[in-house]
């Protein structure tokens, strides 16, 4: 008698616990951001068909924001513009740090033209907000082989 009470009661406790939450709340939780980068450990040079580990410091802006990774962008043969993506939490309720850093990512890059590449790392935006850049131009070492 009291299992038949009590599985009722259970049920509704449930029901009841579960709709507090809003599943039909599709406001963002966050935003993309594009992050500065500071300095960008580039190699001499390249060796064409290698892989290199490119070492991309940039400045997090405070604690609700995270890297999300790259965007790096062809605008011609051997250069790109390189995009330091992150994004930042809206949650009103979040206590966010004010605390600036620099952090470490490693961007992979594989080479597969000769000639030299030319990189441009968006750096921020000046006192006309303008972007800034910071570029690196790296020659390709080896010599396409042709069978």
């Amino acid at each position: 008698m009291i299992r038949k009470l009590l599985m009722p009661l259970v049920f509704l406790v449930a029901v009841f616990s579960f709709s507090s939450c809003d599943l039909d709340d599709d406001t963002p939780n966050f935003y993309f951001v594009s992050l500065a980068v500071t300095e960008v450990d580039m190699p001499e040079s390249f060796e064409l068909n290698e892989t290199y580990d490119i070492d991309v410091t940039y400045v997090r802006n405070d604690g609700c924001t995270f890297f999300e990774g790259f965007d790096v962008v062809k605008t011609g043969q051997t250069d790109r513009e390189v995009l330091v993506v992150g994004s930042r939490l809206t949650d009103e309720d979040l206590a966010c740090t004010q605390a600036v850093e620099e952090v470490v990512a490693t961007m992979q890059f594989k080479v597969i033209f000769t000639g030299e590449y030319h990189f441009k790392f968006y750096a921020g935006k000046d006192e006309n907000d303008e972007a800034i850049y910071l570029e690196y131009d790296v020659p390709v070492e080896g010599e396409a082989t042709t069978n």
